[in-house]
C-alpha cells in the first residue's frame, strides 16, 4: 500500500484557516519529537514513497491541537536526511529544539488528487477501503470502518451488528478486494467472529461416596 493513512476531504478552515476550497488530502508523516539543537524533528513516515512526499520545498499542512501556536499554519520542508535509518526533517521556521519541541505529535497533510491510484498491484488508499461491504461465504458481515497500520501489519477494522472486529489485512483472510463491486471478501479463521463453544464439558454433580 504506497500510501497508508486515508485520506480526508475538508477545508483548512476546519483548522482555522477559513476561505479555502475543500479538498482531498493525505497524511504522509508525523513529527514524532524533535532532534538535536538546530530544530529537526524525527519522522514517522506514513509512505512508501517519501523521495516524492518529503522533497525540498514541499508543503505541509498541520494537524495539530486548535491551543497549538502552530494551529492553522502550515509547514515547508528545507530538507528530509536519515540518521541511522530514521527520517528526520529541517523545515523553515523552525530554528531550535524548543521551536521542534512545539511541533510534536503533529501530523502532516498533502493536498491528493483522489483520482490517482498506488503503482503497484493489490494496493490500495484507505479511503478506498473505508465503506466497503464485508462479506464472508457470500453473505454480509459488516463494513470497513477503517485500517490501522501497525509495525507488524495492517488491520481492517470492521464495524458489524455486535460490535468491531480487527481482521488482519493479509491474502490468506482478505482474499479479495473488489474496489468496483464495493466489497472485500473475508476467509477468517474461526472464532474472529464469533465465539468458540467450551471445549471442555461442564463438569457434572459429585457422585455420592455416601454409604448409607
Amino acid at each position: 500500500m504506497s500510501e497508508h493513512p486515508a485520506p480526508r476531504t475538508g477545508t483548512a478552515g476546519a483548522k482555522g484557516d477559513t476561505g479555502k476550497k475543500a479538498r482531498d488530502q493525505v497524511r504522509v508523516g508525523r513529527l514524532t519529537k524533535a532532534h538535536g539543537l538546530k530544530g529537526a524533528l524525527k519522522i514517522e513516515l506514513y509512505t512508501d514513497d517519501p523521495d516524492r512526499r518529503f522533497t525540498p520545498g514541499a508543503t505541509f499542512d498541520l494537524q495539530v491541537p486548535t491551543s497549538s501556536p502552530w494551529h492553522g499554519k502550515t509547514l515547508e520542508l528545507i530538507e528530509l536526511r536519515w540518521y541511522n535509518g530514521n527520517p528526520v526533517g529541517f523545515f523553515v521556521g523552525v530554528a531550535d529544539r524548543d521551536a521542534a519541541e512545539s511541533l510534536a505529535k503533529a501530523i502532516l497533510w498533502v493536498d491528493h488528487d483522489p483520482a490517482l491510484l498506488p503503482d503497484e498491484p493489490d494496493a490500495w488508499y484507505d479511503y478506498q477501503l473505508v465503506g466497503l461491504r464485508a462479506l464472508r461465504d457470500g453473505t454480509e458481515v459488516g463494513t470497513v470502518a477503517r485500517v490501522d497500520h501497525l509495525p507488524a501489519q495492517d488491520l481492517l477494522a470492521i464495524a458489524t451488528a455486535s460490535g468491531e472486529v480487527l481482521v488482519p489485512f493479509v491474502a490468506a483472510i482478505v482474499p479479495s478486494v473488489d474496489i468496483a463491486a464495493g466489497t472485500v471478501t473475508l476467509t477468517p479463521p474461526p472464532g474472529l467472529f464469533e465465539e468458540l463453544p467450551d471445549d471442555d464439558p461442564e463438569p457434572g454433580p459429585e457422585p455420592d461416596t455416601d454409604g448409607e
